[in-house]
C-alpha cells in the first residue's frame, strides 16, 4: 500500500482505534457514493515519497472534488482533465519565480524527487468540498506532520492558506524551513501568493543543507 518507511513510522496509527473506525467509514462511503480520489490512489503521497526521502512538504486541505481531478497528491491533477484554478496560479508563480513554464498538471515527478504532496483530509465526496472533514483523516495526517517535524534531517514545509499555516505548531525541530503565504486560489492569490517565491526559496534551503534541489 505504501512505502516500508511509512509502515514503520505510522505503525501505531494503523493499529489505533480511530484509524480502524476511519477505514470502516471510508470503505462504506466508496460503496455508496462517488468518492475521490479513486480508492487505489488514496495513499499515493506516501507511496511515491517515503519518510526518509522527504525533502519538501506541500500541504493541501482536501482533494479536488471534480470528476477525475484528484489522484492522491495535493494540488496535482490528472493530465486528461482541465487545469484547476489553484494549480494554474501555482504554475504562474513557478514561471515568475524560477522561469519554469510547466504544462504537466500531474505532479508525480515532484513526488518522486522528495516532495510530499499531502492533503490533510485524504478523501472527498464528488462536488462536496470538506465532506470528509473530522472523520479521522486530520488525526492521521497531523501525526504525519508531527513525525516529519520531529525528524532530525531538515526539510522544507510549504504552507499555503490559513488552514495549512495552522499546522506550524506541529513542527518541533527548528532546523526545518517553513515557507508560508496565502492560498493560491483565485480568491486570495493576489494578496500575497504571487511574488512569494516558494520554489526558489525551497531550492536555496536544500542547497544550503547539501541536498539536491527540486527540478520543478
Amino acid at each position: 500500500m505504501i512505502n516500508k518507511g511509512w509502515d514503520i513510522v505510522l505503525k501505531d496509527e494503523f493499529e489505533a482505534p480511530y484509524f480502524n473506525k476511519l477505514g470502516v467509514f471510508v470503505k462504506n462511503e466508496y460503496r455508496n457514493k462517488i468518492i475521490f480520489p479513486e480508492y487505489k490512489d488514496i495513499f499515493n503521497a506516501l507511496r511515491y515519497t517515503d519518510f526518509d526521502d522527504v525533502k519538501v512538504v506541500i500541504l493541501g486541505q482536501d482533494p479536488y472534488h471534480g470528476t477525475g481531478e484528484a489522484h492522491g497528491l495535493s494540488f496535482s491533477v490528472r493530465e486528461d482533465v482541465p487545469m484547476t484554478p489553484s494549480l494554474r496560479n501555482i504554475f504562474k508563480e513557478l514561471k515568475d519565480d524560477v522561469g519554469v513554464d510547466r504544462t504537466h498538471k500531474n505532479l508525480t515527478d515532484w513526488a518522486k524527487q522528495g516532495v510530499l504532496l499531502l492533503n490533510s483530509i485524504m478523501t472527498v465526496v464528488k462536488d462536496k468540498p470538506l465532506s470528509h472533514k473530522e472523520k479521522g483523516w486530520e488525526i492521521f495526517t497531523d501525526h504525519i506532520i508531527e513525525k516529519l517535524g520531529a525528524r532530525e534531517k531538515p526539510m522544507v514545509f510549504i504552507f499555503w492558506g490559513s488552514y495549512a499555516r495552522s499546522k506550524k505548531e506541529l513542527i518541533k525541530n527548528k532546523n526545518h524551513k517553513i515557507i508560508e503565504s496565502v492560498h493560491p486560489s483565485p480568491l486570495s492569490s493576489a494578496r500575497g501568493f504571487f511574488g512569494s517565491k516558494p520554489f526558489s526559496k525551497t531550492n536555496v534551503f536544500l542547497e544550503t543543507i547539501g541536498e539536491k534541489p527540486i527540478e520543478w
